[in-house]
């Protein structure tokens, strides 16, 4: 029989830890435990094991950026985190996907969203569409022109890994990116796994930010408009 997904909830109003616990148990996903700072949800975390945690970013005594950085800080079995924010492309947000979580969730997000993003982030997807992030990036990334184009691992990626990273930068799904290559959808998959892979990477969102930090692609490149990919959320 298959484990119910395990989920932390830190959040500092408990309306809203209570009606997100509602919602996640109607589905047969597990609340194992909530928190209402992030020091108690570092601490909840560490002591239940979730799948998944929904992280607010501002929280008393920890705020949810410092408990996420925490949290999957070089640690190797790590929770996915899905960033809990009150605002859309919020800076935090940014930091917050920089620092490792795979996504965020407006706190009004309706039900079948939020169980769809627990679900999503927890088969190893993100939650963002990468052009979401995108424009994150373009907004909120600082980069320094002089070390911009190095990365530890940059190197060990072959021509068409590096080709497939800046691609999936500028927003394209892997049907699109099998169309502008010529390759077999299975195949851009295994592209994408082992770009991932090679540079130690959680998802895609990582993958976005990072070619926009090491200058492997700058602001404005884009593969397709934004308005193409309004209503895809999902990654």
């Amino acid at each position: 029989m298959t484990q119910p997904i395990r989920v932390v909830i830190a959040d500092d109003h408990a309306l809203v830890r209570t009606g997100f616990r509602m919602i996640l148990n109607a589905k047969g996903i597990s609340v194992v435990a909530e928190a209402s700072t992030g020091t108690e949800a570092v601490a909840a975390v560490r002591r239940s094991a979730p799948d998944v945690v929904l992280m607010d970013i501002r929280m008393p005594e920890l705020d949810g950026l410092t408990a996420t950085r925490e949290l999957l800080a070089g640690a190797e079995a790590a929770p996915r985190v899905l960033i809990l924010t009150t605002f859309d492309l919020d800076e935090y947000v940014y930091a917050a996907l920089r620092a490792g979580a795979s996504g965020f969730l407006l706190k009004d997000v309706p039900p079948e969203q939020l169980v769809a993003a627990v679900l999503t982030v927890r088969t190893g997807d993100a939650l963002l569409a990468p052009a979401i992030t995108r424009r994150l990036v373009e907004r909120y990334a600082l980069r320094d022109e002089a070390t911009a184009p190095a990365h530890r691992d940059l190197e060990r990626l072959t021509p068409r890994e590096r080709e497939v990273l800046r691609l999936l930068a500028q927003g394209l799904s892997n049907a699109e990116l099998a169309g502008r290559l010529y390759l077999a959808e299975a195949t851009v998959k295994t592209h994408v796994a082992r770009v991932l892979a090679k540079l130690g990477l959680r998802d895609r969102v990582q993958a976005v930010v990072l070619a926009y930090e090491t200058g492997l692609i700058s602001p404005g490149q884009t593969g397709r408009r934004d308005d193409d990919q309004r209503n895809q959320w999902w990654a």
